[in-house]
């Protein structure tokens, strides 16, 4: 069994920053990727970033140069470092990890941001 926590969230203005963070407990042997995803009220989950065991990167193009994805591997641990937020930014945001068992998710973390 494989537990994800996130934290960080909150209620910020426009132009404004905060800092997820989600950390993995439980079972876990290796994992070979984490990311982010969000959900905004009546729209369908969408991935937002991703970093692997070996430090590669990708993002959604849209927070490109506003969010950095970052991780501790010894503390499987990922963060999600978030700039210049914008109200289109507002939703909840999961994690995940991919591990060679299967994949597992956090219960998710409110980000609002105001205009």
């Amino acid at each position: 069994q494989v537990q994800l926590v996130e934290s960080g969230g909150g209620l910020v203005q426009a132009g404004g920053s905060l800092r997820l963070s989600c950390a993995a407990s439980g079972s876990i042997f290796s994992i070979n990727s984490m990311g982010w995803y969000r959900q905004a009220p009546g729209k369908q989950r969408e991935w937002v970033a991703t970093i692997t065991s070996g430090g590669s990167i990708n993002y959604k193009d849209s927070v490109k140069g506003r969010f950095t994805i970052s991780r501790d591997n010894a503390k499987n641990t990922v963060y999600l470092q978030m700039n210049s937020l914008k109200p289109e930014d507002t939703a909840v945001y999961y994690c995940n990890a991919m591990l060679v068992s299967g994949s597992y998710w956090g219960k998710g973390t409110l980000v609002t941001v105001s205009s």
